[in-house]
């Protein structure tokens, strides 16, 4: 899952020109936490957020929402409607506020009552991500529409969205709008733009199919230029081409078709005529299944001078993808290595981390409840302002694992904090890096 539109020209990076992951917010949150960033609310001189004293009444997190604030609000928001937790009204007032007059987001504006200007970062992948959220909690209709109708208007020639508007399309931040075109009750392919094509005609031409390895086969590309098989966009692009966001129900008993990589012949597609979006998803699949069996059953992701290490919110993303396709069983092997291996990570990680694992489990019909001895759903509202409702049996504390100080991380999670040490500027652009 994933923000943001304008990471890499807020932050200052190294390697802040790099195309930056829709879930670099999640991994930023996770590094100042090992870095020992203080948890207190605390921003740099002379940033947007420098001014406030403390964390805005209503927000989801215990860190610094300059990069990710209304990202993590509309996960947590949704993951809880999902799974029957009525957020408390300040969360929902809070992420409502953040709305420019437009109808855009930005990732976080420390004075709502004063207008966005020309220069406020405006965020497709924000935007849309409050769109589902807000679609789904109801009652929000004019909020919706206003921001449906900014992001159609900065829609790419091509079909695609970028994450910050006028620039070259990718296939996360097209998928997360397909996402919320869907979820806002719209069909995406009427939505076309002023040369005609569809949200699915952008985000298929991140498809590369055939082309190179047969490893790679089905895969997508994060952005056409210095293109290479991305399994983050692939897992994006899987969801976002049937037509779906970050919620995804629970495949019925019947819906398990196989995985089926593209048929290929001299790094073509044998098939005759142009694929189909279900096409592409499905040999976005194989893709995945490919990569999850090659890695024990984790995606990869690799930084600076170190091995390569396991991605548990693409792990997450990819569940969802599979269970998105049918895929069940699939699914669920993934699943298992995040219900043994992702509890620590989200408590580093914060509010999106645990949404993104309620909204895996859900996609699998798993109960997020007891999720490898975690209650996530627990640990999520313990994350934020108290919920105005619990259903049943649930209605309990927060679990005192979610309180604790994380010790017995893995140490690819203390990696992560390492890796800040050497470079802010990886973490915010590395997850869109080209990798198999």
């Amino acid at each position: 899952m994933a923000p943001t539109a304008s990471l890499a020209q807020q932050a200052p990076a190294p390697h802040s020109g790099a195309p930056l992951a829709r879930r670099a917010a999640t991994a930023l949150a996770a590094a100042l936490v090992l870095a020992a960033a203080p948890a207190a609310y605390a921003a740099a001189p002379g940033s947007p957020s420098a001014a406030a004293k403390k964390l805005p009444d209503g927000l989801y997190g215990a860190k610094d929402p300059q990069y990710d604030g209304v990202w993590r609000q509309s996960l947590a928001l949704l993951a809880q409607h999902t799974v029957g937790v009525r957020p408390a009204a300040s969360s929902v007032r809070w992420l409502v506020g953040q709305q420019c007059a437009d109808g855009a987001f930005t990732a976080f504006r420390a004075e709502p009552g004063k207008p966005c200007d020309a220069k406020a970062m405006r965020d497709t992948n924000q935007t849309a991500a409050a769109v589902q959220a807000l679609a789904a909690l109801g009652g929000h209709g004019d909020a919706v529409d206003k921001a449906v109708g900014w992001l159609k208007s900065v829609q790419n020639d091509d079909g695609s969205w970028s994450s910050m508007p006028g620039s070259p399309g990718d296939a996360n931040s097209t998928s997360v709008v397909i996402g919320a075109l869907a979820a806002a009750g719209q069909k995406p392919a009427s939505v076309t733009s002023k040369k005609h094509k569809t949200p699915y005609d952008g985000l298929l031409t991140f498809r590369l199919g055939c082309a190179g390895k047969e490893e790679a086969h089905g895969a997508f590309t994060f952005q056409l230029k210095g293109a290479a098989p991305n399994a983050d966009a692939t897992a994006a692009a899987a969801t976002g081409a049937l037509g779906k966001g970050f919620v995804v129900a629970p495949a019925g008993p019947r819906a398990h078709p196989p995985v089926t990589p593209p048929a290929c012949k001299d790094g073509k597609d044998k098939k005759a005529g142009p694929v189909s979006a279900a096409q592409a998803a499905d040999g976005g699949a194989a893709y995945l299944v490919a990569q999850l069996d090659k890695n024990g059953q984790h995606l990869l992701s690799a930084m600076p001078g170190a091995e390569p290490q396991p991605d548990v919110g693409n792990t997450a993303d990819a569940v969802v993808a599979l269970a998105a396709g049918g895929h069940g069983a699939e699914a669920r092997r993934p699943l298992a290595w995040l219900q043994k291996n992702a509890a620590n990570w989200a408590r580093q990680s914060g509010p999106a981390a645990y949404a993104q694992l309620v909204l895996a489990a859900h996609a699998t019909g798993s109960d997020p409840r007891s999720f490898g001895g975690t209650d996530l759903v627990t640990a999520l509202n313990a994350t934020g302002p108290e919920p105005a409702a619990v259903s049943g049996k649930h209605a309990k504390d927060a679990d005192a694992s979610a309180k604790d100080d994380g010790g017995g991380i893995p140490w690819w999670i203390i990696g992560v904090g390492l890796a800040f040490g050497a470079g802010l500027g990886f973490l915010l652009s590395g997850r869109k890096r080209d990798r198999l």
